[in-house]
């Protein structure tokens, strides 16, 4: 089946549920057993059976394969949040001793974890260049146990070249994990490209209404079983009631996305157009320095991008943020509306430095016509022009 045809029919059952056309609500914590044989032997591993509500139940299942189907991994497992989904990913892998590579362009929870709780704990993590590319060999040491990709970089959005970085993790025998939110399963179809591990804030895209926190790891066949071990043993579960709600959003998230990319590439590129803007980031444009990676490997681009203004002051920017009416502040992107972020990146990064010329900010294309939304920017750069 083609991908669109996969959002309607993956992970349902009809004929199970009465003709239900979506998998009910199963809500339990307890799950009770015929014998006292069946209960003491069940197997520890069996984690796609309702055993325990905790390990999930048949919403959390269908939630979980139509991602894998979508993405085309071997299992899925949903977790609290995105956040969830990359400790939990990350922990499957590495312990005291070991060395973990990790892009310099990672969303800055991830980078947070890492130097919070991994470093502390005697494993070495060190920032890499997001476009290494093949060159990534060089870094790998006999203790190095993984390699964590995000592409397009949280932020500043440069693409990593994911094969040729899988090609020579594999040579070593090296798993690669990657941060696919801005991709997603619709977009990317990660295991295609030499990703081992794929990790999804569903929180944005996948359930695309703001209004559940959860995230998703698919595995090859090969690390399922670490990674799903890794979240048993962290006592990461997820209510039916949201995996019933991501697995509505899924359901259209083609749709949704396509359009979002549509309106996203319309104001992208007018922004082109203004004398304020010195250049905008988004792979999707071919001025990007990354958009022939992009047209390669990604079958279509999120919604999020950023610009850079041209030099401005902190108060200028802030009087075009706190000018824009139909792009709130806040965290979060992927949902049906627009947002705004001034990205403050100097913290974040070791490996290299980020010094594009001026302001840096992110925006999340909603469903709104994009021409409100550029009506919007363009009073806002008016404003900005006369707070001088």
């Amino acid at each position: 089946m083609k991908k669109d045809t996969l959002l309607a029919h993956a992970g349902r059952a009809p004929e199970k549920y009465q003709g239900m056309v979506n998998t009910p609500v199963f809500r339990t914590s307890t799950v009770i057993f015929p014998d006292l044989e069946s209960y003491e032997t069940r197997t520890p591993d069996d984690y796609k059976s309702v055993r325990y509500g905790r390990h999930g139940t048949p919403t959390t299942f269908a939630l979980e394969e139509a991602v894998a189907k979508m993405e085309g991994g071997h299992q899925a497992v949903a977790v609290p949040s995105g956040l969830a989904a990359i400790t939990a990913a990350l922990s499957a892998f590495v312990k005291t001793g070991d060395h973990l590579l990790v892009s310099d362009s990672v969303y800055a929870p991830t980078r947070h974890f890492c130097d919070a709780r991994l470093k502390p704990n005697g494993i070495d993590v060190e920032y890499y260049d997001p476009l290494i590319g093949a060159a990534i060999k060089d870094l790998i040491r006999p203790s190095t146990r993984a390699v964590f990709c995000e592409a397009p970089g949280s932020l500043t959005f440069e693409m990593q070249d994911i094969p040729a970085i899988a090609a020579a993790a594999h040579a070593r025998g090296l798993p690669v994990l990657a941060d696919n939110t801005w991709g997603t399963p619709y977009f990317f179809r990660s295991f295609e490209h030499g990703v081992d591990v794929s990790i999804h804030a569903a929180t944005k895209y996948i359930v695309g209404h703001s209004d559940v926190m959860m995230g998703i790891i698919v595995t090859s066949e090969q690390y399922w079983l670490p990674v799903r071990r890794a979240v048993a043993d962290f006592g990461f579960s997820v209510s039916p009631e949201d995996c019933y709600l991501a697995l509505r959003g899924f359901r259209t998230i083609g749709v949704r996305m396509k359009q979002q990319m549509a309106n996203a590439i319309r104001i992208a590129q007018w922004l082109q157009s203004r004398p304020e803007v010195l250049r905008v980031i988004y792979p999707a444009l071919e001025s990007d320095p990354g958009h022939t990676i992009w047209k390669r490997d990604f079958t279509g681009a999120a919604s999020l991008f950023g610009f850079v203004l041209k030099p401005a002051s902190d108060g200028a920017v802030s009087d075009f943020v706190n000018a824009l009416e139909l792009f709130g502040i806040g965290s979060s992107w992927g949902g049906y509306e627009s947002l705004v972020q001034v990205a403050r990146i100097d913290k974040y990064r070791t490996a290299t430095r980020w010094n594009p010329g001026g302001p840096t900010l992110r925006l999340h294309i909603g469903l709104e016509d994009p021409e409100d939304l550029i009506a919007d920017l363009e009073q806002a750069f008016a404003r900005m022009k006369q707070a001088g």
